[in-house]
């Protein structure tokens, strides 16, 4: 063999066939040779012979046969390595590596057979000897020039990481830091197979010493070097997918953003939000998410460390990220929140006395803190929680006996609410007098997620109780929950009996006589809103408005009488009522000009939060009620809010308004002429909603804009009110322009 080396000098190209198979031979020969010689035997040939075969062995690493190559590498591997030997004093000399290792550093400068095996020779020797400058060199030539060098290197790298984890005992955790570093720069590395190898190196190492550092990358501005984190980011979570710990890593590197890491941020990258920055890495968690096998133990840590810490906001926005995987597991998830809340009961006499002392010295604020956040944690995962959680009825964890509506009467009668499901404990903090503001402002926000069967009888039921006895914290509660369901889970016709119950209550509330700002006030904008949202449902089901009528809703006894009537017809009606026409679901007399204009308010908040797909059905039967009857009614101030109803939905539609945009206009025109100062301020912000609209509708009015120009052209110099003024003038340049 030895002889053949000096005859070949190193070169490819003068390995002929028939001398590759004498070479296999020999090597056979000293394969068998050594595998014969054991104990002190083997030892000693190899401490006596292992530098003459590492002198023969070397040169033969340029044969371009894959065979002889393999065969070099396991007797390195089995001699020089001593990987069989456990006792690190029966090692071979050190003296002997002195002379491989170099030489076999000096073959990584090229891509061939040679190299590779020299990669799998030096990572083993990397693997079982920490004490050496080995790694260092390997390290080192991450950052060569020379792009054939850095692929070696990082092959070296990801050799080593592979044998590393099959073995108990590596290289120590400093060294591991250093290989992280080298690989974290290659990250941005020119080469994209270089970028890759690190990736997948980086996603296989300790998370404890790369995921900060990668969650750390992942804010940076070059976005190669992201898209490389990013990979090694979820493929390391992904890795690691069973086990919570490497999660609450994740979680505590986020908690920690702002103090612990150093974010360089460009002029256009200043998010200051830690919300925002935690989003920005764990929008990447549907990534691996679905790589989970097992959720059910992975959720039951993550559950157990909100209510340990439940006020880390990153864990919240992380379980919002996986909430379907909570759907899948919800018994176990609202087992978990209902012995929770049962735990906590009630809050503790102590802090109702505190919270009075909150301008005195004595005030605990870090107690009552805590103690707000520990009642809000099992709260905030229900809030995760997607809705088809809520339409299981048959889990009695969730709904208990709720939907037996004859023990539910009886309980809210008592004022009692049993604590054996997760929906009764939400209900007794929504209406809970001593519970901190936020959680039950929150409770009853969640109960609105409840399935309507359950949550609309209840409400109808707590709803005339705090009517009756003019409890308006209780008022605001059953609100918050009807309209949550209103938006979340829309109008059904199949509720509509006891929906229109709910809606006599709130007609009683608008009748009361309030202040701006007052508590009272406050719980009539809340029926407003209701009210609204009741008629936006509504005109998501066509099959609402098949017979289409103004008439009010009467109620006899206590229940609602349909017919053919809808909430908005109903609403309408009560709005232009006059003194000849009308009759209040209340009382035999006319609607009171307070209630009448809360109805206008009503309309409006239609026009602002409709859908898109419901604001032609709004104008189509909204709008030309109001243009044909608005000159019948008596009262100028219901005639300014009609108007008021109208330049909100011409500013809010948009285009559905286009068939009715010239009335809008003529309408307008004469109210400014022979209006009062309330109707020509209306009529005024009607002029210039229209001329402020698309093209299609100045289009439709083109045909009134010299009358317009006319009427705007006397009012700016001639109307006794400055608003009006103003604003004609503003309409005057808009026409001139």
């Amino acid at each position: 063999m030895q002889s053949y080396a000096e005859r070949c000098s190193y070169r490819h190209e003068e390995y002929d066939e028939v001398g590759a198979e004498t070479r296999k031979f020999f090597l056979n020969c000293l394969c068998l040779l050594l595998g014969r010689l054991v104990g002190k035997r083997f030892e000693t040939t190899v401490l006596e012979y292992g530098s003459q075969i590492s002198q023969v062995l070397l040169p033969q690493l340029n044969c371009a046969d894959e065979d002889v190559i393999d065969g070099i590498v396991c007797i390195f591997k089995e001699t020089i390595f001593k990987l069989n030997c456990s006792d690190e004093n029966n090692l071979v000399e050190k003296e002997q590596f002195n002379v491989v290792i170099p030489l076999l550093l000096q073959l990584l400068d090229e891509r061939d057979g040679t190299a590779r095996a020299a990669v799998k020779l030096i990572a083993e020797y990397c693997s079982i000897n920490s004490e050496n400058h080995c790694v260092k060199e390997v390290i080192d030539r991450l950052a060569s020039g020379n792009t054939m060098q850095r692929r070696n290197a990082i092959d070296v790298i990801c050799e080593l990481i592979s044998i590393s984890s099959k073995t108990v005992n590596g290289l120590p955790h400093l060294k591991w830091e250093d290989i992280a570093n080298g690989l974290l720069r290659c990250l941005n590395d020119g080469d994209c197979t270089i970028r890759e190898l690190a990736s997948d190196s980086l996603s296989n190492m300790e998370p404890s010493i790369v995921l900060p550092r990668l969650v750390h990358i992942l804010y940076t501005s070059d976005r190669t070097l992201q898209s490389s984190a990013r990979k090694a980011f979820i493929g390391m979570l992904r890795s690691h997918k069973q086990k919570s710990e490497v999660i609450f890593m994740l979680l505590d590197c986020l908690s920690n953003l702002n103090s612990s890491l150093e974010i360089p941020k460009t002029t256009e990258e200043k998010v200051v939000e830690s919300k925002l920055e935690a989003d920005q890495v764990l929008r990447l968690t549907p990534e691996w998410s679905d790589s989970v096998g097992d959720w059910k133990t992975l959720v039951g840590s993550l559950i157990d460390k909100m209510f340990s810490e439940p006020s880390n906001a990153i864990l919240v926005r992380f379980l919002s990220y996986i909430s379907e995987h909570l759907a899948d597991t919800k018994d176990m998830v609202l087992d978990r929140i209902l012995l929770c809340m049962q735990e906590q009961g009630e809050v503790d006499k102590s802090l109702l006395a505190l919270r009075d002392t909150i301008n005195s010295p004595s005030y605990d604020d870090e107690r009552m803190q805590k103690s707000l956040f520990e009642r809000l944690s099992p709260l905030l995962i229900i809030k995760i929680l997607p809705l088809r959680v809520f339409d299981d009825l048959n889990s009695s964890i969730l709904y208990g006996q709720l939907l037996n509506q004859d023990n539910m009467h009886a309980n809210a009668g008592a004022g009692i609410i049993d604590d054996g499901c997760v929906a009764a404990l939400l209900l007794k903090r929504a209406f809970s007098k001593t519970e901190f503001e936020d959680v039950r402002k929150l409770a009853a926000e969640l109960c609105g997620r409840l399935y309507p069967l359950v949550l609309l009888p209840i409400i109808r039921f707590h709803l005339e109780d705090a009517v009756c006895h003019q409890d308006i914290q209780k008022i605001k509660a059953c609100l918050f929950s009807v309209c949550t369901s209103l938006v979340v889970r829309g109008r059904h016709p199949t509720f509509d009996p006891v929906m229109l119950e709910i809606i006599k209550f709130l007609e009683v509330v608008l009748h009361w006589p309030s202040l701006d700002g007052d508590d009272v006030s406050k719980a009539q904008h809340g029926c407003i809103d209701c009210l609204a949202l009741m008629i936006c449902g509504e005109l998501q089901s066509p099959e609402s408005f098949s017979n289409f009528t103004l008439r009010k809703i009467t109620f006899s006894r206590g229940k609602g009488k349909t017919g053919s009537c809808s909430v908005l017809g109903h609403v309408i009606s009560q709005l232009i009522a006059n003194d000849v026409d009308s009759t209040s679901g209340l009382s035999n007399e006319p609607p009171a000009l307070p209630f009448r204009l809360c109805m206008a308010n009503v309309l409006i908040s239609v026009s602002q939060k409709i859908a898109e797909g419901g604001k032609k059905s709004f104008s189509q039967r909204a709008i030309p009620v109001l243009i044909h009857t608005i000159e019948v009614i008596l009262d100028a101030e219901i005639r300014a809010a009609c108007i008021q109803v109208l330049f909100s939905a011409v500013y809010h539609l948009k285009s559905a308004v286009l068939p009715y945009s010239y009335d809008l206009l003529k309408l307008s025109l004469k109210y400014l002429k022979e209006g009062t100062e309330k109707e020509r301020v209306a009529a005024a912000k009607l002029v210039a909603s229209l001329m402020a609209s698309e093209d299609v509708i100045l289009v439709s009015i083109s045909g009134g804009l010299v009358e317009a120009r006319s009427v705007l052209s006397t009012l700016s110099r001639t109307d006794p009110s400055k608003d009006v003024r103003e604003t004609c003038r503003k309409l005057m340049c808009i026409l001139s322009s």
